[in-house]
């Protein structure tokens, strides 16, 4: 069983005129041997500066860095597809592409372009690549993998071969939109993309539920950033308590999140603990860095808070 309301993974998958030729694009980029690493905004920033006014020079250059570029450069059949799938933005004489390719191992997935402002932006990043990571090392074979908040979708993307049916939940529909391009683009057929918020979309427990969560307090609200109220915490903490409740007996959750750590005390990872206790056979909560994303603590929100951790979260239904 799937778990689906509905079945039909053609259904729930097919693309409209523009999202194929976006997809065509990504074809096309896979055929021209693109690849391109994602780092952090930060970083790229960084990186730009050092090119100030710079055109694009290279496929990655347009569809990595995303810098203005003349039609010569990404030939005149990515450019035209580019053009009819409605992400090609007129710049200073020159065109800009308003997505971004970004590959991880043998997936290539489309997302959002630099910089991610939008409320509905959707993100990859070096949270995406950690998070994939652990989910090889932790999740095995399986009969339903649930990820929530899938984002561009390649969590679950990379766990379809070990599973007979994918599940790509998000609430933002422009996640939804990238997930099922990149499903195709990845040619991935038992997975499916659907809208909806945590684990809305089930109708029979998952064995799997996995999630890279927003784990900051965001002042613009965006979705892929903003965790939930007090301190980026709220939505971790239901997707958790949701999994337990709906994951069958044995089933695996696996959480790649931030913690705010106050006066050496993490009260989300004790929440979690409380959470598992009585409830799992199994749990394991890591560290896998003690201090990401020092800047947010000139924010007001985090006034109490000495550093964000990232937490590996594995824990088994009993």
């Amino acid at each position: 069983m799937t778990g689906l309301a509905r079945t039909s993974s053609e259904e729930h998958n097919a693309l409209p005129a523009s999202d194929l030729a976006l997809l065509e694009v990504g074809r096309g980029l896979q055929r021209r041997g693109y690849r391109f690493t994602t780092i952090t905004p930060a970083s790229h920033a960084r990186v730009l500066a050092r090119r100030p006014g710079t055109e694009a020079c290279s496929l990655r250059d347009a569809f990595g860095w995303n810098l203005p570029f003349r039609p010569e450069i990404i030939g005149t059949e990515l450019f035209d597809l580019l053009a009819a799938s409605g992400w090609l933005q007129p710049q200073r004489g020159l065109w800009r592409s308003s997505v971004r390719f970004s590959s991880l191992g043998p997936l290539l997935a489309v997302h959002s372009a630099y910089p991610t402002t939008s409320p509905d932006a959707v993100f990859f990043g070096p949270d995406t690549y950690r998070f994939c990571a652990l989910l090889e090392r932790t999740v095995e074979r399986a009969d339903t993998v649930v990820d929530v908040g899938c984002g561009s979708g390649v969590g679950g993307l990379i766990l379809a071969g070990r599973s007979q049916r994918v599940i790509l939940s998000d609430p933002n529909p422009q996640a939804v939109r990238f997930a099922r391009i990149n499903t195709a683009l990845a040619g991935v057929e038992n997975a499916d993309a659907l809208p909806g918020a945590f684990l809305d979309a089930l109708t029979v427990p998952p064995d799997v539920v996995v999630a890279n969560p927003p784990y900051l307090v965001d002042a613009g609200g965006r979705q892929y950033r903003h965790g939930g109220s007090p301190l980026g915490t709220a939505i971790a903490e239901r997707i958790a308590r949701e999994a337990l409740d709906r994951l069958r007996p044995g089933g695996l959750l696996v959480l790649y999140t931030g913690s705010p750590v106050l006066n050496g005390v993490d009260p989300f990872r004790r929440t979690l603990e409380e959470m598992f206790d009585g409830s799992c056979r199994s749990s394991e909560i890591h560290e896998l860095d003690p201090d990401v994303f020092g800047e947010e603590l000139d924010a007001p929100a985090y006034a109490d808070v000495e550093r964000i951790a990232l937490l590996s979260v594995v824990a088994r239904r009993r």
